[in-house]
């Protein structure tokens, strides 16, 4: 059987799972999917990896199209993603609606939970609105930084603190059993991430990764890709 190789950003890991399993039945084909934050997948693709379809931020998928690395005609929007805050589901609910809400919320936790603050687009994010914050240095002992959003979220689902919170993308959010979404970010430190697709440079089966897009883009799959996170013209600060 073949196998089509998508290389993701984990805030579309959720997506893309769920996508593939109706997929490898209507075309007989194996989607093997590698997700993680933004930076380390440009690193896997740039590194070789096995790729036919990559998922990423609009801005790094620009510059592999410049590079030769993906298809450029081929780059397709899956929405604009918002970064929120999330604790375990039956936790109670922090009110987080301004920065001094936020802040309280913060301080109260005995876990923070977040992706990788290096190289994920949420991680980069929530260091910066910490120390925003002036409150970096008063948390910094309760940070539990992760490989992905994934990670995170499933870290904060099994965590047995007292009062665990977490920050990623709301799509991770939603796609991880044992945690609930409290809000996006507040405005003040808002921000939405716009993910777009493609097929690889090197894809060994075009028209198979084609078709793939076709499924994470297309019309059909609108109301799945709102359901996970994924929206349309969302009106905050924006990463491309």
């Amino acid at each position: 059987m073949t196998a089509l190789h998508v290389i993701s950003a984990g805030a579309a890991k959720g997506l893309v799972l769920t996508l593939a399993d109706r997929f490898e039945v209507s075309h007989g084909t194996t989607v093997r999917g590698t997700f993680g934050a933004v930076g380390a997948m440009r690193e896997a693709l740039l590194g070789g990896a096995p790729c036919d379809v990559v998922v990423l931020t609009q801005a790094l998928l620009a510059a592999l199209g410049a590079e030769g690395e993906v298809v450029t005609d081929t780059i397709c929007t899956l929405g604009e993603v918002a970064t929120g805050v999330a604790v375990r589901a039956g936790d109670a609910v922090p009110d987080i609606h301004d920065a001094p809400a936020l802040c309280e919320a913060l301080s109260h936790a005995t876990s923070i939970h977040i992706p990788d603050p290096a190289r994920a687009t949420a991680g980069i994010h929530f260091t910066k609105v910490l120390h925003s914050l002036n409150l970096y240095d008063a948390v910094a002992t309760h940070l539990r930084p992760h490989a992905n959003g994934a990670a995170a979220m499933a870290a904060l689902a099994e965590s047995s603190d007292e009062r665990p919170i977490g920050c990623t993308q709301v799509s991770e959010i939603l796609y991880t059993p044992g945690v609930r979404l409290v809000a996006p970010l507040p405005s003040r430190f808002a921000l939405v991430t716009r993910y777009d697709a493609a097929v690889a440079s090197r894809a060994s089966d075009a028209s198979l990764a084609e078709a793939f897009l076709a499924s994470l883009a297309g019309e059909a799959t609108r109301s799945l890709r709102a359901a996970g996170g994924f929206l349309e013209g969302i009106h905050a600060n924006r990463v491309a």
